[in-house]
């Protein structure tokens, strides 16, 4: 490859089109076409990197070449030119990706100018291309590693729900409560089992239910038309519409008011719905995947969830184990987010020392897989070295030995002030970077420098 730009020309004047390519061709691979129909052939079989069309075109317009160019080719960078071209054209044309506009006649030496200043955009986009690139194939071979699914797990217990997974997966419609204790990773068995089955390529929508009002449940899952209600300024998707021949998933089930479980109830047995302000009846086909921390067996019970929803909802249940009764895992979730977080924060943290690891191994993880992952964040950004210690965990309390972190450290106002102190120190005392460091806003970290009396200058 001679690693110069393609350039294709769409001019219908041969004297232009002639003229185009006596001046392009030593500095670009230049192809010169007359039609519409030419130039989709090339798009076809050439990969361009700039074209140049008149808006002027036998049995078409450039504004419709350059839809259909950047459909083929959505990288491609599009100069327009005509002759006494209206306004409300070249807007258009821009508004299409164009990134400049020549009034014909014009000299060929300024589009070559105007080449030469989309040389970089260029090269970005293909620099952009090759990383997109890269970073789907390492997706794909993670994805191929996991099972399909993003789960990090080495035991027996979560073996067995990852084959619960599968298994219902191959189902098109049978509903899912997925239950657990916060923190043990119900989202993503949820997700899993969307991205297993054959409703993949459609939504994937999550509800915090104990996020949702009675006020609010018939918009945000019937949608609403425009002038329904105050504060309706256009018409607004519900989640049963935007997630339809996809999966519903619904978190927290058990936190669902009477009131709301009745409508709930209703909608899912005749599987229609008519959206806020408006009389027509749309149906729907949604997968339906529910979690709750709640106790199962209470649910099951009626007194606090109706018996008949838990029955639609609920028909193949999975049980994700808290973090402490699966403990081969908590050494590969450790060396898992280390890795991410170090890769994040660029640091050259590689190893954690094997008395910290026993004593996380031995630690019941309440918090289960969030906890842990909110501990490693912390104790990468406490590393000084390549190793992480017993010093980076500074929450962390052996339950079978004498504690060896000092006594004002368990006090959450200290441990959050050395944190921000450490931040701050590997950014520099540079607010802006170290709030994203903390991953944080800049007011929120200027409001715990004030709290803590620490001074930056």
């Amino acid at each position: 490859m001679s690693g110069r730009l393609k350039i294709l020309v769409v001019e219908p004047d041969r004297m232009y089109g002639r003229l185009a390519n006596s001046i392009l061709k030593n500095d670009f691979d230049t192809i010169v076409t007359q039609s519409p129909f030419d130039a989709m052939e090339q798009l076809g079989n050439n990969t361009i990197d700039i074209l140049i069309t008149n808006y002027e075109l036998p049995g078409g317009n450039g504004l419709r070449l350059i839809k259909r160019a950047k459909q083929r080719q959505n990288n491609i960078e599009v100069i327009m030119t005509g002759q006494d071209t209206a306004a409300s054209i070249i807007d258009e044309a821009m508004q299409l990706g164009a990134i400049d506009y020549f009034q014909k006649p014009f000299d060929y030496e300024s589009v070559k100018m105007a080449i030469e200043r989309t040389k970089k955009f260029v090269k970005l986009n293909k620099k952009l291309k090759k990383a997109e690139t890269e970073r789907e194939n390492l997706s794909k071979e993670l994805e191929e590693q996991s099972g399909g699914f993003d789960i990090i797990s080495q035991s027996p217990e979560m073996d067995k729900v990852k084959k619960m997974m599968k298994m219902v997966a191959q189902s098109r419609d049978t509903s899912v409560i997925i239950t657990g204790e916060s923190g043990a990773g119900k989202e993503l068995v949820a997700r899993g089992i969307h991205n297993m089955s054959e409703r993949h390529d459609h939504h994937f929508g999550a509800v915090n239910m104990s996020a949702i009002s009675e006020t609010l449940f018939e918009s945000e899952f019937f949608g609403h038309i425009k002038g329904s209600f105050t504060g309706a300024i256009a018409d607004r998707a519900g989640w049963f519409e935007v997630a339809n021949n996809g999966t519903l998933f619904l978190d927290e089930i058990g936190d669902m008011p009477m009131s709301l479980q009745i409508k709930m109830l209703r909608v899912l047995e005749d599987r229609k719905f008519i959206k806020v302000g408006s009389q027509k009846e749309q149906s729907f086909d949604v997968r339906l995947l529910a979690a709750t921390n709640k106790d199962i067996e209470e649910m099951k019970n009626g007194k606090a969830f109706r018996v008949d929803l838990f029955h639609r909802i609920g028909t193949f249940e999975i049980f994700i184990p808290p973090l402490r009764e699966r403990k081969d895992d908590i050494s590969l979730l450790l060396h898992f987010f280390m890795k991410k977080f170090a890769n994040k924060m660029r640091r050259k943290i590689s190893k954690i020392d094997k008395e910290t690891l026993k004593k996380l191994k031995n630690y019941p993880f309440p918090g289960n897989v969030r906890e842990l992952r909110n501990i490693v964040e912390r104790a990468v950004i406490l590393c000084e070295g390549d190793t992480l210690g017993t010093e980076h965990f500074p929450n962390i309390v052996d339950q079978t030995s004498a504690p060896v972190i000092p006594d004002e450290l368990y006090n959450l106002e200290e441990i959050e002030k050395m944190v921000i102190k450490k931040a701050l120190e590997r950014c520099q005392y540079n607010k802006t970077q170290a709030a994203k460091l903390l991953n944080i806003n800049w007011n929120a970290l200027h409001r715990r420098l004030d709290k803590y009396g620490i001074q930056v200058s």
